[in-house]
């Protein structure tokens, strides 16, 4: 069985900066209209910026668009309609607009009346994020020092090797199940991380569920920096 890996596992990070786009929602109507025409990066803020910064508490599997409807336009069928929208199981940010927005549709569909308008101050503004994706000390030639790189790398770098690595090519999978498949034609890390539950745990959770699923067989560490 081959153990050594023909291209090591070069562990990265990530850097978000806010931006704001100067588009707001008063209204239900305004939201669903922003959320059409926003592009992937607003997308991508509103809906994983909570998996990121829940680092020390459990997730709830909450977004922006669940947060505002629910406080603020005080829907709070819709807000948990919104809420349970499962962003980690879509492999694109335009299946996830397109979750968002057909919630949205379906729910002015079915109620109408008057439009509820928040007051100012209280509006929905759109945002975007810019990403980068930067290298680190760290890469892997083999499960053992794999596992090591594992235990030292901050939060971000799973965050971006497990959750933003299934919204790029290939999609729908992450990136340390990809490697291991790839190099090692290990499929069962791969069925075994996926099936993991982000909303169960919080990063350095899944951290340690991760290294767990990988320790069996491990030998020798060869974490490189």
């Amino acid at each position: 069985m081959k153990t050594q890996a023909k291209e090591p596992f070069k562990f990265r990070t990530r850097l978000t900066l806010a931006e704001v786009t100067g588009r707001r929602a008063f209204t239900l109507a305004e939201l669903l209209e922003g959320i059409k025409q926003a592009d992937d990066e607003s997308i991508y803020y509103h809906t994983h910026r909570f998996l990121k910064q829940a680092q020390h508490l459990v997730p709830e599997g909450a977004n922006d668009f669940a947060y505002w409807v629910t406080n603020y336009v005080q829907s709070d069928w819709l807000g948990e309609q919104l809420t349970a929208i499962d962003i980690v199981r879509f492999s694109s940010l335009e299946d996830i607009r397109l979750a968002f927005v057909k919630t949205i549709e379906r729910y002015l569909a079915k109620t109408p009346g008057p439009v509820r308008t928040v007051a100012p101050g209280r509006e929905f503004h759109f945002m975007r994020a810019v990403r980068f994706s930067l290298p680190t000390d760290f890469t892997a030639t083999d499960r053992a020092g794999f596992i090591e790189c594992l235990r030292e790398v901050s939060v971000s770098t799973l965050y971006l090797h497990v959750f933003e690595a299934r919204l790029r090519p290939p999609y729908g999978v992450d990136d340390f199940s990809h490697w291991f498949e790839t190099e090692f034609g290990d499929k069962a890390v791969g069925r075994a991380v996926a099936r993991l539950d982000p909303y169960s745990y919080t990063l350095e959770g899944l951290r340690r569920r991760i290294i767990r699923i990988l320790e069996k067989g491990a030998g020798e560490a060869k974490c490189l920096r």
